[in-house]
């Protein structure tokens, strides 16, 4: 039986023009969605620009799907997804990028770094821990240092506070040592607090060391000393302090009239008081001053010297509390100068504005260290 070849000599060229056409389509198709990636991508920018978030993401969402290798177009959707509050996607977003093979390195950093954020804006502290430190000794080290900081501030686990500042110390010679100082203070409170007065001795004469400007560390010391029966010793720590930090007389001199009272030294303590008070008056240091007076006169003395110098409604009110007057005179008078000072006792943060009644070493409101002044809002 002959065979027939005839449909081979027309199969062939048919078969030909078909995966012509078929390539051509292909080719066809692969443009189009070429044209419309950049198109959904450049219409997404258009509504960043117009402050469009919603609509931006919609369209960096179809551009992703276009082209699903797309790098940058993952990083800004997941951007976009944690500045609108929407920190599950966000996370989606930057997990699938780490779990993709062909991610180059720093690519990588960059995707763990931006993970890290997406936790930290959702308030997911252990699993943002976790995601920072793997982040370390990458070329995000700074930034994921920083940030760990922080968590351990807000956690108060002042253990890896100090770990992770002595890094960034590190990188940046002498920036984080007042910080440093704070973490051994904090350390060195609960030890006391604990009853074990030799370890927070220890802590507080460190954080001197680390940084004898941060008064913090001479107050702690001198108050161990005081709580373990030796004054004196209380006494030429808070000196030793006011020479190393002498912004911080004000907040001590009451506990130097005291130590000066049972020590017997109080006319060293005096002289100290009186050079500070020559310079610069303060409400505690004249208050102090006149703690230590001879007689009544004498320290009438003192606040009447102070009101001639700087007037203040809060060393009024002081001297009111002490003064000869008869009682149904002094009592309205006083009541009517506390209500009209009270604002004016406050100690206010220099970074961020936060008012309190008390000092304190870090702002509650901006968590910021050594943001307050010694000197009340009436005396800035």
């Amino acid at each position: 039986m002959d065979l027939d070849l005839t449909w081979l000599l027309w199969g062939l060229p048919v078969a030909f023009v078909l995966g012509w056409l078929a390539s051509r389509f292909d080719l066809r198709q692969w443009r189009i969605e070429r044209q419309q990636a950049p198109k959904a991508y450049f219409r997404g920018l258009n509504h960043l620009l117009n402050e469009q978030q919603d609509q931006a993401i919609d369209a960096f969402i179809e551009a992703v799907q276009t082209d699903p290798d797309t790098v940058e177009l993952h990083f800004a959707l997941g951007n976009l997804f944690r500045r609108r509050g929407d920190y599950d996607r966000a996370v989606r977003v930057h997990e699938h990028l780490l779990s993709r093979a062909d991610l180059g390195h720093k690519d990588r950093e960059r995707a763990q770094y931006a993970l890290a954020q997406d936790f930290l804006k959702a308030g997911l502290l252990d699993r943002a821990e976790a995601a920072l430190q793997k982040l370390e000794e990458s070329d995000y080290a700074t930034e994921a240092l920083m940030a760990l900081l922080a968590i351990y501030e807000r956690t108060r686990d002042w253990p890896q506070a100090r770990r992770v500042a002595q890094k960034l110390d590190a990188l940046q010679p002498g920036a984080y040592a007042k910080r440093l100082a704070h973490y051994l203070c904090e350390d060195a409170e609960q030890a006391q607090r604990g009853g074990d007065l030799p370890q927070a001795r220890e802590l507080f004469r460190e954080a001197c060391r680390q940084a004898p400007a941060v008064a913090r560390g001479w107050i702690g010391q001198a108050a161990v000393a005081k709580q373990s029966g030796q004054e004196r010793e209380a006494l030429d720590v808070l000196m030793l302090g006011v020479e190393a930090a002498p912004t911080c007389l004000p907040l001590v001199a009451d506990k130097l009239v005291q130590l000066a009272a049972a020590t017997e030294q109080t006319d060293a303590v005096r002289r100290v008081l009186e050079a500070s008070d020559a310079r610069a008056p303060s409400l505690d240091v004249t208050e102090a001053l006149a703690k230590l007076a001879a007689n009544e006169a004498e320290a009438t003395g003192r606040y009447v010297a102070h009101l001639r110098r700087e007037p203040s409604l809060v060393m009024a009110g002081r001297w009111l509390a002490t003064a000869p007057l008869d009682a149904g005179v002094r009592e309205p008078l006083l009541a009517a100068v506390d209500q009209a000072s009270g604002a004016l006792k406050r100690y206010r943060c220099a970074a961020c504005g936060f008012e309190a009644r008390q000092y304190f070493w870090q702002c509650p409101g901006c968590q910021g260290w050594d943001t307050y002044p010694t000197r009340r809002v009436e005396e800035l």
